[in-house]
């Protein structure tokens, strides 16, 4: 909502989503904690609209851990709506977003408009519309998460896109192993796009798992995160045909330069020694399966 708010992409909707923090943050951690959040918004969004381009949108997503994001209403602002978008997290967070969706009609006339056939279903832990459906479930029971997406009409034969943003690494190795394994088992044509720490056997990733405990937050799947080759052998061991990994400065460093230079702009940073070790201990991941050489 910070970095929106000071002109590092546009979202239009992450304001009915989450308060705007009263607080400025030291610079340091401003420039490098939200460039990083720059070169994650936009390297995923690379990806994803490469999936989108290449499948003509005759496709799914499902967004695992998504939380607060905003993605359909931006794709649909873009007319980049997949055939079906699907969203899981705890219920406790899916009943907090959809509560915000039913009281803002910023938010549910797009998922309106872009409905059709019967009645929309809503009620507190689940919302399905024709082309929109936030699921209340844990992700580290494959099983369950199954029965809950096709009761949603999942279609498996569908082209899908299955996005995780730190999410896997809150599970244990053994866990997110079954997550991705399940989706490389039940879907024929499939891309999978993670987000989330790298290089946390170093110093510096071992300060940065010190600070998070300080603040009781476990990361039950660091081990995973040990290098780019780590990451990458988890996707190939679990029925994943190509996979690629990289870490954030080199993502930085694949931005469209005019508009990296821009947001360098909006605010000062002299400490870019942190801001590079901060963005090599973050990776984007991509890897895919594909039965009909999409």
């Amino acid at each position: 909502r910070f970095a929106v708010s000071v002109g590092y992409w546009k979202d239009p909707y992450i304001q009915y989503f989450v308060r705007q923090a009263k607080e400025r943050k030291a610079p340091e951690i401003n420039r490098g904690k939200l460039a990083r959040y720059y070169a994650r918004v936009h390297g995923v969004g690379h990806l994803l609209k490469a999936f989108l381009k290449k499948t003509e949108c005759n496709c799914q997503i499902v967004n695992l851990g998504a939380g607060m994001d905003t993605l359909f209403w931006r794709l649909k602002d873009e007319n980049l709506l997949p055939k079906k978008y699907f969203e899981v997290d705890f219920p406790m967070i899916v009943a907090r977003k959809i509560h915000n969706i039913k009281s803002k009609p910023p938010l549910s006339k797009p998922i309106m408009e872009s409905h059709s056939g019967e009645s929309l279903l809503i009620d507190s832990h689940s919302l399905d519309s024709s082309r929109y459906s936030i699921i209340g479930g844990d992700l580290r029971f494959s099983s369950d998460l199954e029965e809950k997406l096709k009761k949603h009409n999942l279609d498996i034969q569908l082209p899908t896109l299955l996005i995780a943003e730190c999410v896997l690494v809150y599970m244990t190795p053994q866990q997110s192993a079954n997550l991705l394994k399940w989706a490389s088992s039940t879907f024929p044509m499939a891309m999978f796009i993670n987000y989330e720490q790298v290089n946390m056997a170093d110093r510096f990733g071992q300060i940065m798992i010190e600070n998070l405990q300080r603040r009781q937050c476990n990361l039950a799947g660091v081990e995973i995160c040990r290098s780019l080759d780590s990451q990458r052998e988890r996707l190939l061991l679990n029925g994943w045909e190509t996979a690629h990994a990289i870490d954030m400065m080199n993502v930085y460093s694949f931005l469209p330069q005019a508009d990296v230079k821009r947001i360098e702009g909006l605010e000062f940073l002299d400490e870019k020694e942190l801001f590079e070790q901060l963005m090599q201990h973050y990776c984007i991941c991509w890897a895919s399966k594909d039965s009909s050489n999409l």
